[in-house]
């Protein structure tokens, strides 16, 4: 995917795809309940798209936004696409959908915009990520069935999405994580830091249930971590890494996207950069390569 094919579509902005609704006031959505729908449809017309990232729900947060939508009604109208014979799919909107179901509702406002799977599916993950509304599994996700089925590099996704490379490379680290580790992490028993940090170890997930248990920072987390990599058991006494040099490990990692470990030893040291596949060492290469 070119660069300039990426701006165009960026240019477009979700506020061309959706319009400007999240810019309305509280005092505005109250006033005007349904705002710059194109029509109202049935709601068993609608169905959820089945590659939304998204997939949990928290109930409390649907009971509560049922309970207004009782009150004040949709305020916010769902995207949806066609699909067929008066049938659409959400393009942005499922909690919004699913609230409507619990609040009893039999019609919700839409917002009708014919657009492809891949445009469809760029909406949803920048909408979710832009709202903070994706755990940073379901995230990671997200970015992945855009690169496999879209063509999309990491520095597409970190132009569409407003991240750095950094960033959406550290995100799909997380899916090398063994299921357990994942599971903790969709559940928020574990943070994007701590998961980060076991990547590399020989037993992620046991370490991961240390972490939980024993309500670990994300430094010592690390610290845990680099341990076991040096095959240290963890309840034994060994030299810990000085906080600069910690410092320096998650700064490169980060810039990187890739497992970085600095061992300072007498008269000198050694920085090892690990990486799982050929594109990341062809990427690796050609940062390296360039000049200043």
């Amino acid at each position: 995917m070119s660069e300039d094919t990426s701006k165009r579509r960026l240019g477009r902005g979700l506020a061309a795809l959706i319009g400007d609704i999240d810019k309305a006031t509280p005092e505005e959505a109250v006033a005007s309940p349904v705002m710059a729908a194109d029509r109202r449809v049935p709601i068993e017309f609608i169905s959820r798209n089945p590659r939304n990232p998204r997939r949990h729900f928290e109930e409390e947060d649907l009971r509560d936004l049922a309970a207004s939508i009782r009150q004040h009604g949709i305020v916010q109208p769902v995207v949806v696409r066609t699909i067929g014979d008066q049938r659409f799919e959400i393009i942005a909107g499922e909690r919004r959908w699913r609230a409507a179901q619990l609040a009893g509702l039999s019609e919700v406002p839409v917002l009708i915009r014919d657009v492809d799977d891949r445009t469809a599916l760029e909406i949803a993950i920048v909408e979710n990520v832009q709202r903070a509304d994706l755990n940073p599994l379901e995230e990671a996700n997200g970015y992945e069935l855009l690169m496999a089925e879209h063509g999309y590099t990491q520095n597409d996704l970190g132009e569409i999405i407003g991240k750095s490379r950094s960033h959406v490379a550290n995100s799909l680290r997380l899916l090398k994580l063994p299921e357990g580790v994942r599971d903790m992490l969709a559940q928020g028993d574990l943070s994007a830091g701590h998961a980060r940090a076991l990547i590399s170890t020989p037993d992620p997930e046991a370490l991961a249930r240390t972490v939980v248990e024993r309500g670990m920072s994300v430094r010592d987390a690390e610290k845990l971590a680099q341990r076991a990599i040096e095959g240290v058991r963890p309840s034994r006494p060994a030299k810990e890494k000085d906080a600069d040099t910690l410092a320096l490990e998650r700064s490169l990692s980060d810039r990187l996207g890739l497992s970085v470990t600095i061992d300072h030893k007498t008269g000198g040291g050694q920085l090892k950069i690990a990486y799982s596949t050929l594109d990341q060492l062809d990427d690796l290469c050609r940062r390296l390569d360039r000049t200043p």
